[in-house]
């Protein structure tokens, strides 16, 4: 007798995705790299925030992640408030359809579970939980793989968030500190695993050759106006941020360095803009970046790397680049620490353009050395992250006969 072949696994992958965040499509990058992999039959789709983009780059089908176009626009008006109200009602039964035809969904990586930066608790919080909520009902195994946390104080976001790591059936962090951080929030992370960034698992451009002429500086921009609890401050902490910044892209030009600026959102062009003009320098120029492999290719022919966004910061590490980071967060401040570079790192809430130029000097002295260091970090990542793909292969994917028939027949939510 003949036994039958089992169907092909179906994976959604799941956030926002697509939307312009070169760090969240990079982690999409990486697990659809494993998937393909290790998993080829798999039939995969997502459910994201910019589908045309995901769609169109990584070549699987894709649903938008809401409903309402305007989601993430704030709503004055009425017509708008009422938009989003609705919105949210039918994205739960969206959210819950396009669940129900799935055997796995994978948030891959991404900062999903913090609030770092302004975060509205009825936006992606509130998405996420749909989501880990709709697998729990239907059976559908939901796993927040290589994910970021951190402490909320807002007490509805704090709640989504931990509803929806509990209802998860698979996590894994980016870092201790985000495992420590659900930890307190009342999850039990016993059996939860941490590994490093997914981004340490894309391939690197080949390191810059010692002997080669020194290279320029890549300096790494952000939109930054603060965290979830800064809003009345928020236009103060952008101007100092910007305005130490752009001192010490001047003083980089004034001694002949070469600076390249790179961004890791599309948010950041105006900062971009605002250096550009204000440091007025042929020396001065602006990366065109549309992935976190572009970013690879400038960290990696760059001198030294000065940056603010995590990804970026990753990035430099991952090609082995003396870095230094202009930290705007604990989970800044420990990828630092975890790759050996602890000592380099400066407050993006404070930035003082002379500090930061004696740090900056004195990451350049010490180049040679934490090129080494950079280079073991990142043996040990690829390995580690390699043991994190297996543990979730055993953990999500039957490895004995055919999966049951699915529930309903595949097709796109509207």
């Amino acid at each position: 007798m003949t036994r039958r072949r089992a169907r092909p696994v179906r994976v959604g992958v799941f956030g926002l995705l697509g939307s312009g965040n070169l760090g969240n499509d990079g982690s999409l990058e990486a697990v659809l790299g494993y998937l393909r992999g290790d998993h080829p039959r798999a039939v995969v789709d997502a459910l994201c925030g910019g589908p045309e983009t995901v769609a169109a780059r990584y070549g699987i089908p894709a649903t938008r992640l809401h409903w309402y176009r305007g989601e993430y626009r704030t709503a004055s008006r009425a017509g708008a408030i009422a938009g989003k109200g609705v919105g949210k009602l039918v994205d739960a039964v969206r959210t819950a359809a396009w669940v129900r035809r799935h055997d796995v969904v994978i948030v891959p990586g991404m900062g999903v579970l913090e609030a770092t930066l302004p975060l509205r608790p009825w936006g992606f919080p509130y998405a996420l939980f749909l989501l880990c909520a709709s697998g729990r009902l239907f059976g559908t195994r939901v796993a927040l793989v290589g994910v970021g946390a951190g402490p909320i104080g807002e007490r509805a976001t704090r709640a989504l968030v931990r509803w929806s790591a509990r209802l998860a059936g698979y996590r894994s962090y980016r870092d201790t500190l985000s495992r420590d951080a659900l930890r307190e929030m009342g999850v039990d992370t016993a059996g939860d695993a941490v590994h490093p960034d997914l981004a340490f698992a894309l391939p690197a451009p080949p390191p810059r050759p010692a002997t080669q002429a020194p290279g320029p500086v890549c300096v790494g921009v952000m939109a930054f106006h603060g965290g979830n609890d800064d809003r009345a401050r928020a236009e103060e902490i952008h101007q100092r941020y910007l305005a130490g910044t752009t001192r010490f892209v001047r003083a980089l030009a004034a001694e002949g360095r070469q600076v390249r600026l790179l961004t890791g959102d599309g948010v950041d062009a105006p900062v971009v803009d605002a250096i550009l003009a204000a440091v007025d320098s042929p020396l001065v120029t602006a990366a065109e970046t549309a992935s976190l492999a572009d970013l690879m290719k400038e960290t990696a022919a760059a001198q030294t790397v000065v940056a603010t966004r995590y990804h970026n910061l990753v990035c430099a590490l991952r090609t082995g680049t003396p870095t230094l980071a202009l930290s705007y967060a604990a989970k800044s401040d420990a990828l630092m620490a975890g790759t050996g570079l602890g000592a380099y790192c400066h407050p993006a809430r404070e930035v003082d353009a002379d500090l930061l130029l004696a740090q900056f000097r004195a990451l350049e002295e010490d180049a040679a050395r934490l090129r080494q260091v950079l280079a073991e970090h990142n043996r040990s990542a690829s390995e580690d992250l390699r043991r994190q793909f297996t543990a979730l292969s055993a953990a999500l994917f039957p490895q004995n006969g055919p999966l049951p028939a699915p529930t309903h027949a595949p097709q796109e939510a509207s």
